[in-house]
């Protein structure tokens, strides 16, 4: 049996871009350019949403878990934490309560869930030890360990993260990246950064599939989950989801909340212990084993590889002028423009338009996080307004390069 269960849950609220794109006078300011990119307004709405059904119950939750001995380990992207601090300061200081616990291990998330390493992998080093520095000051804790955006993995990505002094990084444990190796272990491609293993059946039958009547295992309960830990084979099962998940992809009518009450009592039942990414570096150091790293990024979405995110032309085309609002933004000098540029890098701009061209479940999911306010303008509506977000904010730069 797996001689350790590691818990790890991220929370992530995009900002959402401002659809129909809003035309930027020539000369204008960096706060109207700024205004003209983000929908503020529905971003505070769905933020508010997500808070009331899963943030305040799944805080909760999390911490009667931890009264109960089971160690954690959360993540909180800047993005969200951002729209915390403006929109909803109680709940900041909430997850800030959570984190202090002694059981809880803060872990490190790409601020702003970007693919900025994809970019300007320099500037993403910068990036990760910045955002350990906000954590410390927002939520009292340094993190050693860290997560990147969407679990993104590859040679150079971890390379990336080892200098930016982290001791850890979780990536998921897709079967085309381990090969012959089994994802209940701890790894390392280099013997001070561990890697740790996203168990994708074991989480996703809790992410995706637990409200799903048509699933064989439905309902799961927390006994029979916990048989299923029991067996698992190695020295660590890392089993990572969504804050989101409590309460937001799954309803408290599913039962989830419930579920994961039983899980403590389950899990001490079956002698299985808790850990969290520390803890089991320091327990486990010496025994981890190398794993090597695919040129071609894995991550946990859709299938494993970046096809998710860069799979139909119109994913591509965003992806080009993502690459070109940074570029021009980086040829200002203007920090505050760069910024800009790094928040319109973020994933989500090429997860909700994943479905384009697409069906199945993986477009589906994609289809249900594109905002409903979008779908007047339709699908095609849709992808020419998101790409002319990113070609006005190119031509609002003229005026702001000598």
């Amino acid at each position: 049996m797996a001689d350790r269960v590691l818990i790890y849950a991220i929370a992530h609220q995009p900002r959402r871009l401002r659809l129909p794109a809003q035309p930027i006078p020539d000369g204008a300011s960096v706060e109207d350019i700024e205004r003209c990119l983000f929908d503020e307004a529905m971003n505070q709405r769905y933020f508010e949403k997500v808070a009331k059904y899963c943030y305040y119950p799944a805080v909760e939750m999390f911490t009667q878990m931890v009264k109960e001995g089971v160690q954690v380990s959360l993540g909180f992207s800047v993005s969200l934490l951002e729209q915390a601090k403006r929109w909803d300061p109680q709940l900041l200081t909430k997850f800030r309560g959570l984190v202090r616990r002694k059981a809880v291990e803060l872990i490190g998330v790409e601020p702003y869930h970007s693919f900025l390493m994809y970019v300007d992998i320099g500037r993403f080093v910068e990036r990760l030890r910045e955002m350990a520095d906000y954590q410390q000051e927002t939520l009292g804790q340094r993190p050693v360990v860290t997560d990147t955006t969407e679990m993104m993995m590859s040679n150079d990505i971890y390379y990336a993260v080892r200098q930016a002094g982290f001791q850890g990084v979780f990536m998921d444990g897709r079967e085309w990246v381990l090969n012959w190796r089994q994802p209940s272990y701890l790894y390392h491609y280099e013997p001070d950064c561990k890697i740790f293993t996203r168990h994708t059946k074991l989480s996703d039958d809790v992410g995706y599939r637990f409200s799903n009547r048509g699933w064989e295992s439905w309902p799961l309960q927390a006994s029979q989950y916990c048989d299923w830990i029991a067996a698992a084979e190695g020295n660590l099962l890392t089993l990572a989801w969504d804050f989101e998940t409590f309460g937001e992809h799954h309803s408290v009518d599913t039962g989830i909340f419930d579920f994961m009450r039983w899980l403590p009592k389950e899990l001490s039942r079956r002698k299985v212990n808790t850990c969290t990414p520390s803890g089991a570096i320091e327990a486990l150091g010496e025994e981890s084993y190398h794993l090597p790293l695919p040129e071609f990024p894995c991550t946990w979405a859709g299938s494993g590889g970046m096809e998710f995110f860069l799979g139909n032309s119109a994913q591509m085309a965003v992806f080009q002028l993502m690459h070109h609002a940074y570029n021009k933004a980086k040829l200002t000098g203007n920090p505050r423009l760069i910024d800009l540029a790094e928040w319109l890098l973020q994933s989500d701009n090429l997860h909700l338009i994943q479905w384009y061209g697409r069906t199945g479940s993986e477009a589906e999911v994609s289809a249900y996080f594109t905002p409903d306010e979008w779908w007047d303008l339709g699908p095609n509506g849709i992808i020419s307004e998101i790409q002319l977000v990113y070609r006005n904010f190119i031509r609002a730069l003229d005026s702001h390069i000598d």
